[in-house]
């Protein structure tokens, strides 16, 4: 896609997302944040998609913020907080949230199941865009941190209502007070990864290549529906289950589900 970013199309409408500024450790500069917002405007209703895997090239995942571009901003006096890396923070520039935020929170808003595959290091906004991610595969030796207090910074990248649901509330708290860097084998253990793996990005590739062979509209309705299910109350999310089975039983795409299993064959799904 560009210098920082890349997509990969597969088979079965998977996209292969990969952060590729992989000498810096994919830290996070203002192109990084540019590039990483449009990877997901892109992938937004595009069609066939079925499922995303996002990855970074070289020894890491994200590094977190780049702490030079950071200075060099705030020498240039290019003003907002982070040294003007990420704009105004106050303004909603994408939905609900700012640039810093949508890094992380477009994946959890894509309308299509996110698979991570973490390996390396996952410090602050680093480990936030992790968080954004439906399912996280990650390696055991990763490193990991909610590292912005070591700057005088609070996590502020989507990371809290990411989380909320999760981990419990006590160690978010800890982690975020003290800035403490934790493995992979703990991240899976507190609930902020899914699996760990020794083979990151393969395993996503293969849990990718299972949800995308699933019926695609009620993929969506499932998403919709687990993202709801921390800020609706319980009478709504009842209706809100029973509307999204209607947009699709006894559909054509859900009668080819039951014909597909039916006859242990590939399913063919129209978009």
């Amino acid at each position: 896609m560009n210098d920082r970013v890349s997509i990969t199309y597969l088979e079965d409408g998977i996209a292969d997302v990969r952060m590729t500024r992989a000498d810096k450790m994919n830290a996070l500069d203002t192109a990084q944040f540019k590039a990483i917002a449009d990877t997901i405007e892109e992938l937004h209703g595009k069609a066939g998609l079925r499922c995303v895997v996002l990855s970074g090239e070289g020894r890491a995942f994200c590094a977190g913020l780049d702490l030079t571009a950071m200075a060099a901003n705030a020498a240039k006096e290019e003003g907002g907080k982070k040294g003007g890396v990420t704009g105004d923070l106050g303004t909603r520039t994408h939905g609900e949230a700012n640039l810093a935020q949508y890094v992380a929170w477009g994946w959890r808003r894509l309308e299509v199941p996110v698979i991570a595959a973490v390996h390396g290091v996952a410090f602050g906004g680093g480990f936030q865009i992790m968080s954004g991610a439906d399912v996280r595969f990650i390696h055991p030796d990763t490193r990991c941190a909610i590292m912005e207090m070591k700057w005088g910074l609070v996590p502020d990248m989507a990371g809290f209502p990411l989380w909320r649901g999760n981990v419990r509330e006590d160690v978010i708290r800890e982690l975020t007070y003290t800035n403490r860097e934790f493995s992979g084998h703990e991240a899976q253990r507190l609930g902020f990864a899914t699996h760990i793996s020794d083979t990151p990005h393969e395993d996503a590739l293969k849990l990718a290549a299972v949800i995308a062979n699933k019926h695609p509209q009620a993929m969506r309705g499932s998403k919709r529906l687990c993202n709801a299910m921390h800020d609706v109350p319980d009478a709504a999310l009842l209706q809100m289950e029973s509307d999204e089975q209607l947009k699709v039983i006894r559909t054509p795409n859900q009668m080819e589900a039951v014909m597909a299993e039916m006859q242990k064959r590939k399913p063919v799904f129209a978009d």
